[in-house]
């Protein structure tokens, strides 16, 4: 995920470190929070791959700062993985988000919504956070502990809007006429 906020976020335009840093940070924001020592050997491994580059700037004050822009191949890089992203980029959620920020600079209708139609099937396929003796999801009707009946009712709401935003999408892309 990482990776993909940084080749997405230089994709637009060159940032400073710092600058990348806040803007990751607000679209993972407290659940994945993104440290120094995680971001910046990230941004050096990068950069040893050819997929962005680093120029140093005068600072406004004594220091000077360095800027990263993307490469050609760094360009390359983010629409190939916008097009196919792993299986964990679609199932899960913080993940996901993160890969629909970027799915724009994907300019290409059909394969944008092979990708939301992947998370579409993810969301479709019974599953639960808990299973009975039997293996069987177990409902938030039939949970008596309140807590995770909380939980179960919350992800049902929230799949059930993503999965209505989901099909709303998919149509526009399919049928820019109705979008």
């Amino acid at each position: 995920m990482l990776t993909l906020a940084i080749l997405g976020f230089l994709y637009d335009q060159p940032l400073h470190g710092y600058e990348l840093k806040s803007r990751i940070t607000g679209l993972t924001g407290h659940v994945r929070p993104v440290s120094d020592g995680a971001l910046y050997p990230a941004i050096t491994r990068l950069e040893k791959g050819g997929l962005l580059h680093r120029r140093t700037e005068p600072g406004s004050g004594a220091a000077p700062r360095q800027t990263l822009e993307l490469t050609e191949a760094g360009r390359v890089e983010l629409l190939r993985r916008l097009a196919d992203p792993e299986q964990g980029e679609i199932t899960d959620q913080i993940r996901f988000f993160a890969l629909a920020a970027f799915l724009h600079q994907l300019a290409d209708p059909p394969r944008q919504a092979a990708v939301l139609r992947r998370r579409l099937a993810f969301l479709e396929a019974p599953s639960s956070f808990f299973y009975d003796g039997d293996g069987r999801p177990v409902t938030a009707e039939r949970e008596p502990n309140p807590f995770r009946r909380g939980m179960l009712l919350v992800a049902r709401a929230s799949g059930a809007a993503e999965r209505a935003w989901l099909t709303e999408t998919l149509a526009a892309l399919e049928d820019p006429a109705a979008g």
